[in-house]
């Protein structure tokens, strides 16, 4: 190169070292961009993640431009290096091999290191800009792309390495949904956070691990003396009751007690009138997903349902809205005297009814009670002690120092919780 300036030299060799950090960036830019935003920008209208997403999905093709892009600077710059060498110091062995080691080091940290930084951490911005220059170099550039891509895909499925033709779509299990879910709090309001967290967990869980146990249901029962049925339909709170006689084992049906709320003070209502509107009962078999209730629920345009086991036996009551406010949080009471919302108070602990279902008790609380079991504190109680505990009884449950206040009729009616160290 003899009549070239050494300083046109150095200045090609910069352009060099640029334009292979150009190539190093756009790698790095393009594989690290969210392909769900490109997407969503795409089908906005976006011209630059349309084009982006294009490129995406010929990676082969896209890869093969930057890295013949690339490799093919990087060598010219290795070679420029040595001219300029040998222009400065002649032919020594010690400037050449010197040359090598400062070539090396520009190449690492103008061209590799600093640009794949940048292009990671502003993967979505750059890739939007990126796919304006990278779509027409492919164009140019395909014939050399086509050529080499033509032996490395050989090379591929001769190792059996070769991808399917569905390998660039990016699928997420739900498991990996939900942990995307649980990672944008700073995009998402909390309160919204909190419910798509909870519609996944909908399919891990059974309509026994959100239903009312049977021996929290009000029931009106017609075998007791009538003056006590016209009372309970005066005062329940509920806008449907099962209707039986003596216990659930002889259930008749649902009614919806406030058709009867203006026949309470007519002399001539009666039983009969009771069950003219009864309707049929709608069951539901235990172990049933609450995912897959909520869509039953829908199909059979119904709201209330009883959980029964495999020999037909009632366990307990589900309505809609208990699957509801599984996943957006507690906005009715469904059990009388389960009004007060759960909170650790200043001296910690809390007073917990023994019906409260151990899941909502682990939400509020922050508690890792099992659920496998037992469904409520009461039933962990019991299954704890194998009988009923006298009331100022204390002892451990999970890492949870439980007190027993008050028992009735073989169940514990309330106990007191103290908040362990690490709660």
């Amino acid at each position: 190169m003899d009549g070239i300036p050494l300083s046109a030299l150095s200045v090609t060799l910069i352009v060099l070292l640029a334009l292979s950090g150009f190539f190093s960036l756009s790698e790095t830019a393009m594989m690290a961009a969210n392909r769900f935003r490109l997407r969503h920008l795409a089908g906005k209208g976006h011209r630059g993640a349309a084009k982006a997403i294009a490129l995406l999905e010929r990676t082969d093709k896209m890869l093969g431009v930057i890295l013949l892009g690339n490799n093919l600077i990087n060598s010219a710059a290795a070679t420029l290096v040595s001219v300029i060498a040998i222009e400065m110091f002649g032919e020594e062995k010690w400037a050449l091999g010197a040359g090598t080691l400062a070539v090396t080091f520009a190449i690492l940290v103008f061209s590799e290191i600093t640009p794949k930084i940048i292009g990671a951490t502003h993967a979505d911005r750059l890739a939007l800009v990126l796919a304006f220059i990278l779509t027409p170099l492919l164009r140019l550039a395909y014939p050399a792309v086509w050529f080499v891509n033509l032996f490395a895909g050989a090379l591929l499925r001769l190792f059996r390495l070769a991808p399917k033709p569905d390998a660039g779509e990016t699928r997420l299990s739900p498991e990996e949904l939900r942990s995307l879910v649980l990672e944008s709090s700073h995009l998402i309001p909390h309160k919204h956070q909190a419910i798509l967290a909870s519609l996944f967990d909908l399919n891990t869980i059974t309509v026994e691990d959100v239903m009312t146990p049977r021996g929290n249901i009000e029931i009106l029962d017609l075998a007791q003396p009538w003056e006590d049925v016209v009372a309970q339909l005066a005062t329940s709170h509920h806008s449907r009751l099962p209707v039986c006689r003596a216990s659930l084992d002889q259930l008749v049906g649902l009614l919806p007690a406030r058709r009867l709320l203006v026949r309470l003070g007519d002399e001539s209502f009666s039983e009969a009138d009771i069950l003219d509107q009864v309707q049929p009962s709608y069951y539901i078999p235990a172990g049933t997903a609450a995912f897959s209730q909520l869509a039953f629920f829908q199909e059979n345009r119904q709201r209330i349902g009883f959980v029964v086991d495999e020999y037909g036996d009632i366990l307990g009551l589900l309505t809609l809205e208990d699957i509801i406010e599984e996943f957006v949080g507690e906005f009715t009471t469904s059990n009388s005297g389960l009004g007060q919302a759960l909170a650790w108070g200043d001296d910690g602990n809390s007073i917990v009814e023994g019906a409260r279902p151990l899941r909502y008790i682990n939400r509020l609380l922050g508690l890792q009670f099992p659920v496998d079991g037992p469904k409520t504190l009461n039933g962990l109680i019991l299954e704890h002690f194998r009988d009923i505990p006298e009331a100022g009884v204390s002892f451990k449950l999970a890492g949870v120092t439980v007190e027993v206040l008050q028992t009735k009729d073989r169940s514990v009616v309330t106990a007191r919780l103290y908040r362990p160290a690490k709660a």
